[in-house]
């Protein structure tokens, strides 16, 4: 098995047309954008892709339409489990497969309930590792239905069946993370951080890359700060950590409409609409979206970073 690459992987949003279905050329242009800002790879079909409001066909289409547009650029990882039973699972993380990614990945939350115990998931990962042959797999710390993290051990076990390539991490806890890659050492299972503040921290500790959610609002910032980490620029490293570590609590509202309004803010020419339902932005909240705004564009200036769009 290789290792997936290092650096910037995108939790990739979905662009709908004016009626909300799939807008493919849309979801093309927010893919360009992500290359452009210098994405090492991409996780398509994911929640900020509003995977849970998609029909079984869409996911497909979607995930499809990535992988083409990726062809010979980067590599694509994509969810394939949306039931507890491994043979439901199983299916369709053939056809995802079947697309082209690089690895099918499961959502922690929906293979246990709450309640139920890590033995109880080693199981349905093995029924499905089981049902799947050789194909890759990847696993996600979804927080919807509900956060399932995974313990240090748990990512021992999981680097040692051979089969795991991605983990995309939402511990947001710098400590905990480490013991996570301490586990998973040697191993061809990486670790990406989806949580800005502990971005930084767990780099160094020697995770493979980062996924956050902010990346959908200026990912040429995140792909400038991973230049930095490589080239070791540590005391500008530092000052774009702490813009970043302080704008990100901002792009968590309204999410993901509120990244769609952003990129139309920065000239991108979608719709901005939405599956998932959206309170309406108080003048309050439009006056923060509008000062993040205006933030982002001074710190490309400070920095000297070109737009991707």
């Amino acid at each position: 098995m290789k290792n997936l690459p290092e650096g910037l992987w995108p939790v990739m949003i979905t662009a709908f047309k004016s009626d909300n279905t799939l807008d493919l050329d849309g979801v093309r242009k927010i893919t360009d954008m992500y290359l452009n800002a210098g994405a090492s790879g991409m996780f398509a079909n994911c929640l900020s892709s509003e995977m849970f409001q998609l029909t079984r066909e869409e996911r497909l289409e979607l995930t499809k339409t990535v992988v083409d547009h990726c062809k010979d650029k980067v590599p694509v990882v994509a969810t394939g489990s949306f039931y507890q039973q491994g043979n439901q699972n199983a299916e369709f993380i053939k056809e995802i497969y079947d697309l082209g990614v690089e690895a099918v990945i499961l959502i922690t939350s929906v293979l246990v309930e709450p309640e139920e115990s890590d033995d109880i998931l080693k199981r349905r990962l093995e029924e499905i590792m089981a049902k799947t042959g050789n194909i890759p797999l990847g696993l996600y710390e979804c927080p919807v239905p509900y956060k399932r993290v995974i313990s240090p051990d748990m990512m021992k076990w999981l680097a040692e069946t051979g089969r795991f390539w991605y983990h995309k991490d939402t511990t947001c806890d710098a400590g905990v993370i480490k013991r996570k890659l301490d586990k998973i050492k040697g191993s061809q299972f990486q670790l990406y951080n989806a949580d800005t503040p502990s971005a930084l921290e767990s780099l160094r500790d020697g995770a493979k890359g980062i996924s956050p959610i902010s990346g959908n609002f200026y990912p040429e910032l995140y792909g400038h700060f991973l230049k930095l980490f490589y080239e070791k620029k540590n005391d500008e490293l530092e000052l774009l950590n702490t813009h970043l570590t302080a704008m990100d609590r901002i792009t968590h509202d309204f999410y993901p409409w509120s990244a769609k309004l952003f990129l139309e803010k920065r000239g991108m020419d979608i719709c901005t609409n939405t599956r998932i339902p959206m309170s309406k932005l108080t003048v309050k909240d439009k006056n923060i979206q509008d000062a993040l705004h205006k933030l982002f564009q001074h710190i490309m200036v400070e920095f000297g970073i070109e737009s991707s769009l």
